[in-house]
Order: C-alpha cells, then sequence, then structure tokens
C-alpha cells in the first residue's frame, strides 16, 4: 500500500534538495525525503509524532539554510498534513 501524500511529500523534497544552494540544507532535505518514500511504502503506517518530527525539521529548513526553496517545503508540509488530517489519535 502506497500512503499517496507521503511519496509526494517524498518527490518534493527530493526536488527543493536539488534545488537548494545550500549542501547542508541539500542532504538534510534528501535524508527527510527518503524517510518519506520509506514511510509510504511500509507495512504500517507512521503514527502523528513521527511526521511531527519531520514536520519540525522541514520548519527549521523552510526558515534558515534552505529558505531558498521554502515553497517547495511548504507544499510537502501540506502533503504531510493532508495525510495526518486521516490518522487517527492525535
Amino acid at each position: 500500500m502506497t500512503r499517496d501524500e507521503l511519496a509526494s511529500a517524498s518527490e518534493l523534497l527530493e526536488s527543493a534538495a536539488e534545488d537548494t544552494d545550500s549542501d547542508e540544507a541539500s542532504e538534510r532535505l534528501a535524508e527527510l525525503a527518503d524517510q518519506l518514500d520509506t514511510l509510504a511504502t511500509a507495512e504500517r503506517g507512521p503514527d502523528h509524532g513521527r511526521l511531527a518530527r519531520i514536520q519540525s525539521a522541514l520548519n527549521d529548513l523552510s526558515s534558515g539554510d534552505a529558505e531558498d526553496v521554502a515553497g517547495v517545503i511548504e507544499d510537502a508540509d501540506d502533503a504531510i498534513n493532508e495525510y495526518r488530517s486521516d490518522l487517527e489519535g492525535v
């Protein structure tokens, strides 16, 4: 089962990783994209806490080293929020 919203967020972050001028931000965005890609196809879906940690990292990046790709990061964050809206719990 593929979680389309998380797969979309992963693709957006891969794009942001390629487009940012910061090497450090590029590496971090690529890592987060890989995490989301894994979560998108894992047998069990992620919980709110795991996704919140990823979103916190995205927030830090979009207001810091990766400010040049903040719009793409925001789109990825929106996709994660869309997935989380159907998740039970918090």
